[in-house]
């Protein structure tokens, strides 16, 4: 009640001050009286109210919007042989160890680079590097490829397997080595070098999670294959 009082006493100042500006006619008077009304934190009626617009996500949580005709999306690497890798694609997570779709190894998502429909999720046990080959080769032209490692993708790695993935827009896959994190995200048939793939290389010096690296990430707006 207190604080009320002299709020409303200093108003009434304010309002005198003005008054006795008009009659007096001092070119100053007016901003004094509207400096000390802001300083007292009296509202001023001839200031426009501010408004202020909450920012809202955008899909798989890139920090800005993508342009028509690209698709959103995000990739990380598994941290260790213990977390797995998360795939998202235009705003929807493809793979994740909550979907329980993830392996160690290889873990590639196809996608109709047309219309943006999930084609194909699988994963390769690089233990063994069965069907990885064939994998590679049925991929047609058009389809966008998304690529994580977890744990190790190099102990069947062959150079063939290898010139499939420098085909699709890799130019790191030769130097990935054992339990190196590895992202990557391409096209078939592009016949160019992607600008989204990322590396860290295993180091007992370096290494976070004791024989592997840090988890490596990737994202962006992939050109929709028209």
């Amino acid at each position: 009640m207190r604080q009320r009082g002299i709020v409303c006493l200093v108003a009434v100042i304010v309002t005198i001050l003005v008054a006795w500006g008009i009659s007096v006619g001092p070119p100053n008077i007016h901003s004094t009286a509207r400096n000390f009304q802001n300083f007292l934190g009296i509202p001023d009626a001839t200031s426009p109210p501010v408004i202020t617009t909450p920012s809202s996500p955008h899909k798989c949580g890139l920090s800005r919007r993508c342009p028509v005709d690209y698709f959103a999306f995000h990739i990380s690497s598994g941290a260790a042989d213990v977390v797995g890798p998360k795939i998202c694609f235009d705003g929807k997570t493809i793979m994740s160890n909550v979907y329980n779709n993830v392996a160690h190894g290889l873990n590639v998502v196809l996608i109709n680079g047309e219309n943006g429909k999930v084609e194909n999720i699988s994963t390769f046990n690089m233990n063994t590097g069965e069907n990885v080959l064939a994998y590679l080769k049925a991929i047609q032209n058009g389809s966008i490829v998304l690529v994580a490692s977890f744990d190790d993708v190099t102990r069947k790695m062959t150079d063939e397997m290898r010139e499939m993935f420098v085909g699709l827009g890799s130019t790191m896959i030769k130097s990935v080595k054992h339990r190196d994190s590895w992202v990557f995200a391409g096209g078939a048939g592009a016949g160019e070098k992607s600008p989204f793939e990322k590396r860290a290389t295993s180091d007992p010096k370096t290494n976070i999670y004791g024989a592997w690296p840090e988890v490596v990430e990737v994202g962006g707006c992939f050109p929709r294959k028209l």
